[in-house]
């Protein structure tokens, strides 16, 4: 699990590996999310993983002060009883001063000093979006609300195309949607015997990660292997747990009190991957079925967009066998 920060020119690197428990190191691509009060200062972001030792913070620090930058600020994490040290820090500097290639150079110096496991650093204003991929059946609250908030621009995302098992005619309003914005729409229509996992691998080859925006089909290990990159999902949690068809009227006729969603990475084991995001609300007697869904439907829409704005920020880090840090 050796991660060393290098210089990439690929458009498709690998991001952090949850799904194949592997790490490879990379120069990210992305988009700025702020800006400096400076227009002559740009974003950075770097993150670093390694085991815990004196100095680290320190050399840190020197290495962005010393070539004028100025660290906006910085988390620290380091589990108690671990030998494991975690940051990820925010900073402005002069490009001029500090090319990016030289970046690269400078924090490869420091991941080698501490046999960094991860070291990542990303130029929001310089680097390329992320490249990614959504996947769709027949519900679409998670799908709408990640193409307007991608058209508000509050995602460093190109997304390349959508790919659904659910036939959509071409005057529905995602499908009007994705031709205005030239956003290719894939049908692959999928069976017990056949879930098109070939043909989903050829379409998604250069991406960065995938989105499963209530994608209700599991994919097979053989598929997470030839992806080999992150997968990003999402699903309700109904306590007690409601198995079978329509667990949301299940759990509105159990009388549930409290409802929730999770984001989290796809791996071998169904909705065990490590965890992401998660939100919950209160429901009552006073609620509906119709607003009972709309509540879920809503939180699967925010937890889902707040797993992806971490991830595309780099929040994220692995921790231990199946938990994140979450800065």
């Amino acid at each position: 699990m050796s991660l060393i920060l290098r210089r990439v020119s690929s458009s498709i690197p690998q991001v952090f590996g949850f799904a194949s428990r592997s790490f490879t190191s990379l120069r990210l691509p992305g988009e700025s999310f702020g800006s400096s009060s400076s227009p002559c200062l740009t974003h950075g972001i770097h993150v670093f993983q390694c085991l815990d030792s004196v100095g680290i913070v320190a050399k840190l620090s020197d290495c962005i002060s010393s070539k004028g930058g100025n660290i906006l600020g910085a988390d620290v994490f380091v589990p108690e009883n671990q030998n494991f040290f975690y940051s990820r820090s925010e900073f402005v500097f002069d490009r001029v001063r500090w090319p990016r290639a030289q970046m690269d150079e400078d924090f490869l110096k420091l991941s080698k000093m501490f046999n960094a496991k991860t070291s990542i650093v990303r130029v929001p204003d310089l680097d390329p979006k992320f490249k990614i991929a959504i996947l769709v059946s027949k519900q679409e609250h998670c799908l709408t609300d990640l193409l307007h908030r991608w058209q508000d621009g509050r995602f460093p995302i190109e997304i390349t195309c959508v790919i659904s098992n659910h036939e959509r005619g071409p005057n529905t309003h995602v499908i009007r949607f994705l031709d205005r914005n030239c956003i290719p729409y894939h049908y692959l229509r999928t069976t017990n015997e056949n879930k098109r996992e070939k043909e989903i691998l050829d379409l998604v080859k250069d991406t960065d990660f995938l989105v499963l925006a209530r994608y209700m089909q599991i994919f097979s290990s053989n598929f997470l292997r030839g992806y080999g990159k992150d997968i990003i999902n999402i699903h309700h949690g109904l306590l007690p747990s409601f198995r079978g068809g329509h667990p949301s009227k299940q759990a509105f006729d159990a009388g549930v009190k409290l409802i929730g969603a999770t984001s989290h990475f796809v791996t071998e084991e169904l909705d065990a991957g490590p965890i992401i995001e998660q939100m919950v609300e209160r429901v009552s007697h006073r609620d509906n079925l119709q607003s009972f869904v709309q509540k879920l439907e809503n939180l699967e829409k925010q937890c889902l967009a707040k797993a992806i704005k971490s991830y595309c920020e780099l929040r994220v880090l692995p921790f231990e066998e199946n938990k994140t840090v979450v800065f």
